[in-house]
């Protein structure tokens, strides 16, 4: 696969982004490394001029971008997503560091879309957002002044992902068929309806036992057999009489 066919499967995924100014400067980043697919969740303001004055000769990727309600919609038929995160959560698979999570991102637009997702300027991604990505990834700023801009934040993930697009290291993840984002979580709504119906899952007394389920799957990446297998499980076992 050339470069060109792998920077275009990635989507630059911007959540609850609440100045348009860095909507552009977004915008801007990605073009400059040769990404052109932006997914715009729940915007304060969009389109906006400020945007438009921010990205320069980009205009282009903001007129494509999509805008959608939810992350669960921006992340649609993508087999790997990657959150940034300036700190460890604790219900979520190990953070990542840059380039070594980057370089699994690119490997895997051999086998469809992927994403990078960042979060609002001044609360990031909430733990719901991260549990919804399949990798969380930091960047390694300086611990006394770790603020670093969104755009600048774009750019240095998309630099990453020209590099690795430009110098592609095969991965074995790369071989193997990974289930698609809505299989996944069509995977997990059945898990839950089970959970409940069964009697071991509580809503009225949930605490962790969703995240703890989504942490462990997420560890292992599910292919989309896997997530067959799991589910046809769960199926026999609702169809077996008391």
């Amino acid at each position: 696969m050339s470069d060109a066919v792998a920077l275009e499967r990635i989507r630059v995924v911007l959540t609850r982004t609440s100045h348009p100014g860095n909507i552009g400067a977004a915008a801007r980043a990605m073009k400059t490394m040769g990404l052109s697919r932006l997914v715009l969740v729940d915007p304060v303001s969009f389109p906006d001029p400020v945007a438009d004055a921010r990205a320069s000769g980009a205009l282009d990727v903001l007129q494509h971008a999509r805008v959608v309600s939810t992350l669960a919609e921006a992340l649609e038929g993508t087999v790997l997503s990657a959150a940034l995160t300036a700190r460890r959560r604790e219900w979520s698979v190990p953070v990542g560091g840059v380039r070594e999570t980057v370089g699994q991102v690119v490997a895997q637009t051999a086998q469809g879309d992927v994403a990078l997702v960042f979060g609002a300027e001044n609360s990031g991604l909430t733990n719901e957002e991260v549990a919804l990505c399949s990798l969380p990834v930091t960047i390694p700023a300086n611990p006394e002044y770790s603020s670093l801009n969104l755009g600048a934040a774009v750019q240095l993930l998309c630099y990453e992902c020209r590099m690795a697009a430009l110098d592609p290291k095969p991965l074995p993840e790369m071989q193997r068929d990974l289930a698609t984002f809505d299989e996944v979580e069509g995977f997990f709504g059945h898990l839950d309806d089970a959970m409940t119906r069964s009697g071991f899952y509580k809503p009225d007394n949930p605490g962790r036992l969703k995240a703890r389920v989504r942490r462990l799957f997420g560890r292992i990446r599910l292919e989309r057999e896997e997530v067959n297998i799991l589910r046809g499980i769960l199926g026999a076992l609702e169809r077996k009489p008391d």
